[in-house]
């Protein structure tokens, strides 16, 4: 099979599909890697590392698109990237469709086969794609809200540990999953004070144990929401359901209950983000404020530190990468169903079932796309 690796064009992303070490596996399992020039320089490979690892190097995304069976993206394709998509391409990458009804209606009408990383899951019924980069932006979210607290930008001036003799900022993480544990790890390891909040009994009983007296566990409902936030100074949002749009946890009106210069990082920005005044945004321009609450709420965050985030993403999707070119999309799929499960659009029909309900799509099963 013939692979495509565009360089990402989405506002400050450095990161790459493929690294040369993965191009380099693919050549050697019999397919040709096409990489656009360029696209590794966010991460320190150059195009002579991809030709020595057995790739061939594209003057232009157009010439990849144009020649690959399949390509192989990190963010999901901005529109210039959608119009080269033709039907039966497939398209491996991040998608998160639901809150995004222009790139559905796009990707429906280029007839591509279109796998998404956020809903590929394993046997635990986790998202083991989605999980090294909700790893690495938790912990980015500590680093980003400690810096958005610093008065110069716009915060209340509060350090995140605070010193001998002065209070630690008090730190609230809306859920307890991989991105929360991450971010409360981070907050706890600069000797914050943390609060997390979930409402799965097994994810409380999981955190207590493993944070005891470094961090508060409580039950997630609204009372406690509203308790945490008003009193915290940096507001993780940290909150997933998986294919579907985030729940709005934090309303405009509680904005008002919040310090002035308050800060709020919505983790969960693409899938729509958590908090009713989150809009996206990017590492060029990170944040803004509303009723006096600084909001980052950057799309992208793990690109800001593109390397790491490239080799941790492909430590995973490298082994499906390698059976979707081995076996083809259709074998590849009905042998794994939890590959399956990453499947969101496909020659012009949605198989994801929250991103149908939730943009109007009649949904189609993927089994039976895949049989068809």
């Amino acid at each position: 099979m013939r692979i495509g690796v565009p360089r990402e064009i989405k506002n400050h992303e450095y990161r790459v599909g493929l690294t040369p070490e993965s191009a380099a596996e693919l050549s050697a399992a019999g397919h040709e890697v096409l990489v656009e020039t360029g696209a590794g320089a966010g991460i320190g490979a150059t195009d002579a590392a991809y030709e020595a690892a057995g790739a061939k190097i594209a003057p232009d995304a157009g010439a990849v698109f144009s020649k690959s069976e399949m390509i192989v993206k990190v963010k999901e394709p901005q529109a210039a990237e959608r119009a080269m998509l033709s039907d039966g391409q497939i398209l491996f990458t991040y998608l998160h469709l639901a809150p995004d009804p222009q790139q559905t209606a796009d990707l429906v009408r280029s007839g591509a086969v279109c796998i998404a990383y956020e809903t590929v899951t394993d046997p635990a019924g986790s998202l083991p794609l989605l999980k090294p980069m909700s790893q690495v932006a938790g912990r980015m979210s500590i680093q980003a809200g400690a810096t958005a607290l610093e008065k110069s930008h716009g915060g209340r001036g509060v350090l995140l540990g605070g010193v001998p003799g002065v209070h630690p900022a008090k730190v609230a993480v809306l859920g307890g999953g991989v991105v929360g544990f991450h971010a409360a790890q981070m907050a706890v390891g600069m000797q914050a004070d943390v609060t997390i909040l979930d409402k799965s009994p097994a994810a409380l009983e999981r955190l207590s144990n493993h944070f005891g007296a470094s961090a508060r566990v409580l039950y997630s409902n609204r009372a406690a929401v509203a308790t945490a936030i008003a009193e915290a100074d940096l507001v993780i949002g940290a909150v997933l359901v998986p294919g579907a749009a985030a729940p709005k946890l934090v309303t405009r009106d509680m904005l008002a209950t919040m310090q002035p210069g308050a800060v709020l990082v919505d983790v969960a920005i693409d899938q729509g983000g958590c908090f009713e005044t989150s809009r996206p945004t990017t590492h060029a321009d990170p944040t803004y404020v509303v009723d006096d609450i600084v909001h980052y709420c950057v799309a992208n965050m793990p690109g800001g530190v593109a390397r790491t985030s490239t080799y941790a993403l492909n430590n995973v999707t490298l082994p499906f990468a390698l059976a979707l070119a081995n076996k083809g999309w259709k074998k590849a799929l009905a042998d794994d169903t939890h590959l399956r499960n990453g499947l969101n659009v496909a020659h012009g029909a949605v198989t994801c079932e929250p991103v149908a309900e939730v943009l109007g799509y009649e949904y189609r099963p993927a089994e039976e796309v895949v049989a068809g």
